[in-house]
């Protein structure tokens, strides 16, 4: 094979290199590699183009797939407190990164809808209360004889249906995310436990009844966190809940479990997402991190390498897989064997040791291609 000197397709390089510079700039940029065979991109680049890095499977090992992930807060442990009454927001307590207990007060709102649900909850609250100094009335007349038992009933039933009244009062007030406060102002207060990772309530700002946002705060909590990571179909089956995954970022590695694999492809990616938990009781990571996920994956004991069939590619007549190397890739010429339902049987060419492109390897073919026909050029 000739030397080649390999540079990403243009919309590749473009989205790398977020648009900027013009084309020849960027196309000079990406020709920085020069060898047998290779394609020189830089780690944000291999990420732009979503080409996933594995393992062969070899032996006993069944190989480890590689790719990037994102620490989330656990949706589980994480709450959204909205305004969901119509006001103004008077009174800010908790800012950003704050912690706070269950049922302390977030914020204050002035709203005249509030004061209509405070009115009503009076009003209720003045109606349970004759009602019941009615029955209590009512039952020593009965007593003495001067009540009939109908008329003690009634005050009875009267009494019944006021305390109704009134517990529905309060749970209106509830149902608009607080507590009761004074005249027009409503409490809002922790749903959970947590620390305040996300503020958008500004002092003054005002929420009207069809306002398409009306979040105030999210509260987490951040013992532990989701890592949320698109495998390839074929990865995803042989992934399962309870698997071991090595979470790493620069100076921190930390082991997580998988807990939930979907069972279908997402619709824009088509991958399949999957969640792990990360215990950070030690608070040492944060949410919204990237990281770097590895799974190992068991294997069989037949002592053959596998490939994913999606890392095979052909190149100027010769099957090759492209290997990770520290500059980009290289096309590695192969031998291939069985297939093994969506894997590939290598007879010769890999040692098991390498890492290699196993999704979107397509795109190091174009490039190789695009490289060789400007050289004829």
């Amino acid at each position: 094979m000739k030397p080649i000197i390999a540079a990403l397709p243009l919309a590749l390089l473009l989205a790398a290199c977020g648009g900027a510079g013009p084309p020849n700039q960027n196309h000079a940029e990406a020709e920085a590699g020069q060898g047998e065979g290779i394609v020189t991109l830089t780690s944000q680049q291999i990420t732009t183009a979503d080409i996933e890095v594995v393992s062969p499977t070899i032996g006993g090992n069944g190989g480890a797939i590689e790719l990037p992930a994102t620490l989330e807060s656990d949706p589980q442990s994480t709450r959204i407190v909205a305004a969901t009454v119509p006001g103004r927001v008077v009174e800010l307590r908790r800012n950003l990164g704050d912690s706070v207990k269950r049922g302390e007060t977030l914020a204050v709102l002035e709203s005249r809808e509030a004061a209509s649900l405070q009115a009503e909850v009076q009003r209720a609250a003045a109606g349970a209360e004759l009602a019941r100094t009615t029955l209590a009335r009512d039952e020593a007349l009965y007593a003495k004889g001067f009540r009939p038992l109908r008329e003690v009933e009634i005050s009875h039933a009267a009494a019944k249906q006021a305390n109704v009244a009134l517990r529905l009062a309060r749970e209106q007030v509830a149902a608009s995310g607080g507590r009761g406060g004074s005249y027009n102002r409503i409490v809002i207060a922790a749903p959970i436990s947590g620390r305040v990772i996300v503020r958008k309530a500004v002092l003054g700002q005002h929420f009207a009844a069809d306002a398409a946002d009306t979040e105030l705060f999210r509260i987490a909590q951040l013992d532990r966190l989701s890592v949320t990571l698109s495998l390839s179909p074929g990865d995803a089956g042989r992934v399962r809940p309870g698997m071991a995954m090595q979470i790493t970022a620069p100076g921190r590695s930390q082991t997580a479990r998988i807990s939930f694999v979907s069972p279908a492809l997402d619709a824009e990616t088509r991958q399949v997402p999957a969640i792990a938990i990360l215990d950070n009781r030690n608070g040492q990571w944060r949410a919204g991190e990237p990281v770097t996920a590895s799974i190992q994956l068991a294997g069989s004991n037949d002592g053959t390498i596998r490939v994913p069939l999606t890392a095979v590619q052909t190149v100027q007549a010769r099957t090759v897989v492209f290997v990770r190397t520290d500059s980009g890739f290289r096309a590695v010429p192969v031998t291939l064997g069985r297939q093994d339902g969506a894997m590939v049987v290598v007879t010769s060419g890999l040692t098991g040791r390498e890492r290699i492109a196993a999704t979107n390897s397509f795109t190091l073919k174009s490039a190789l291609g695009a490289a060789e026909a400007g050289h004829e050029d």
